[in-house]
């Protein structure tokens, strides 16, 4: 192919204006999408005891029905994926609001386990498609300096959906508490976001970075003069007409792009962030802090309302992480929030084996798991989506996120299995011994491998990796 080469001149300040308010909206409209995530993730917590009591459930068929959405948001993200590179981002999550809102009602309206279990799949592929959609339209909209924030919008929303199903599940049980259709209440709650997301990305324009990948070069320049201003908006067109040719010219797009060493090495990076984030163990307190903070030494009741302290400070955390996040180095927040992480297992571990019996052992532990969860939240968490939304080329972006987040979902099933039985059979020291093994093992991986992109666009970090990594590798960068 000829390789077009770029003028390492600036781009134009993305001075503040009627723009910024029309990008703001479009942050908040696409990031339904996160709350959706979360809050079909989270409800199932609390409205799984009256689900088993309604629908005679198994130990069983309770594990298969809960664990359904994971294995459903794993397709989901892998097909979302290859879907939102062919018909575009805006066009993906449409679809995804119409797919969560079948997914809720047929919930709602199941009369056995096997139904329940067929649209809860359903959901989870509307999960997963939006994880790895979402992030990627935020990014490509987004300019540069703000990308880091913007795109983290996302993760607060998903912490944010997960807290309001804790929240909205209490208020619900404690006024119909004690009729057995009371879980249906707490699911179609999901509902209500479901259309906002539909009906607010009606009017939302298409990434222009995607509409320049598809020959519609003037749509495009008009998005980013929505979103931009009008000297900002020529010059990043150009940046993006440029990368979109050369990529055109080298025929990506598809499977055989991952065959490509320096996108190989891309697509790894990207993989290992995605399960190294699932194996902090953050789901596993997502899906079963009440359990953890029972065995702890809470009583029922307590372990309860202990346990939104963890989705209080998940929404905490990630608000400071959008605070921070573009005045940090990606790279610099990664390995702070992995030794912070692995200190705070360390932490739980060690007060669990050493600690006496005693009235304050457990509030101590919970004192750890909450910072645990605050650390994660404000640094690794929203921080892997980032990474994932900005570190692959344009014409593969969100296939390639989509193959990174179903691996990343599948890790979150193994930690979702293996948590309770582990828990049961070692005792929480070793487990949270394994996970701060684990931990150290992220920080190798984050200092030897992945990459820096604050401060870049899309564009520069695409050349960038292309050469580095090509470099390496001993290929041609024009490959």
């Amino acid at each position: 192919m000829t390789h077009i080469v770029r003028l390492n001149t600036p781009l134009p300040a993305d001075v503040p204006g009627s723009h910024s308010k029309r990008l703001g909206l479009i942050a908040v409209i696409a990031t339904f999408g996160g709350l959706l995530f979360g809050y079909d993730t989270g409800v199932i917590n609390g409205a799984l005891e009256p689900m088993k009591a309604d629908l005679g459930l198994t130990p069983a068929i309770e594990g298969f029905v809960v664990s359904i959405l994971i294995f459903g948001a794993a397709i989901g993200a892998l097909i979302g994926g290859k879907l939102s590179d062919k018909y575009g981002r805006r066009h993906n999550i449409l679809i995804l609001a119409l797919v969560f809102s079948v997914g809720t009602i047929g919930c709602v309206l199941s009369p056995n386990w096997q139904i329940l279990g067929f649209f809860r799949f359903v959901l989870g592929l509307a999960v997963g498609g939006a994880s790895t959609t979402v992030p990627v339209y935020l990014a490509e909209v987004s300019p540069y300096e703000r990308r880091g924030s913007l795109v983290t919008r996302n993760e607060l929303m998903i912490v944010c959906g997960q807290f309001a199903a804790f929240v909205i599940n209490a208020i619900i049980f404690n006024i119909w508490g004690e009729n057995d259709a009371v879980w249906r209440y707490m699911l179609v709650v999901a509902v209500l976001p479901a259309i906002v997301l539909l009906l607010g990305m009606l009017r939302m324009p298409e990434s222009p970075r995607w509409l320049s990948s598809q020959n519609r070069e003037k749509e495009a320049l008009a998005v980013l003069k929505q979103i931009r201003g009008p000297a900002r908006a020529e010059a990043e067109m150009a940046e993006i007409y440029m990368l979109a040719k050369e990529e055109k010219d080298a025929q990506m797009g598809g499977w055989a792009d991952l065959t490509v060493p320096w996108i190989r090495r891309l697509l790894l990076i990207g993989i290992g962030l995605g399960v190294f984030q699932q194996l902090t163990g953050i789901n596993s307190i997502m899906y079963y802090g009440t359990q953890l903070l029972q065995d702890a030494g809470f009583s029922s009741k307590g372990a309860i309302l202990a346990n939104t302290l963890n989705g209080l400070f998940s929404v905490v955390g990630v608000w400071v992480g959008i605070i921070v996040m573009n005045k940090i180095d990606r790279r610099v927040m990664l390995l702070g929030g992995f030794a912070l992480i692995t200190a705070f297992h360390l932490l739980v571990g060690l007060s669990s084996l050493l600690m006496p019996d005693i009235g304050m052992k457990p509030y101590v532990i919970l004192l750890f798991v909450v910072g645990f969860v605050f650390s994660m939240q404000g640094t690794i968490g929203p921080l892997v989506w980032l990474l994932l939304a900005e570190i692959f080329p344009l014409k593969i972006r969100s296939f390639a996120m989509g193959v990174c987040v179903f691996m990343l979902w599948i890790a979150n099933a193994v930690v979702a299995f293996a948590f309770p039985p582990v828990v049961e059979a070692l005792g929480i020291a070793p487990t949270f011994f394994i996970f701060a093994i684990l931990g150290v093992l992220a920080l190798i991986f984050t200092a030897t491998m992945v990459p820096e992109t604050r401060g870049k666009t899309l564009e520069e970090f695409e050349d960038e990796a292309r050469m580095r990594y090509a470099g390496e590798l001993g290929e041609p960068a024009l490959t």
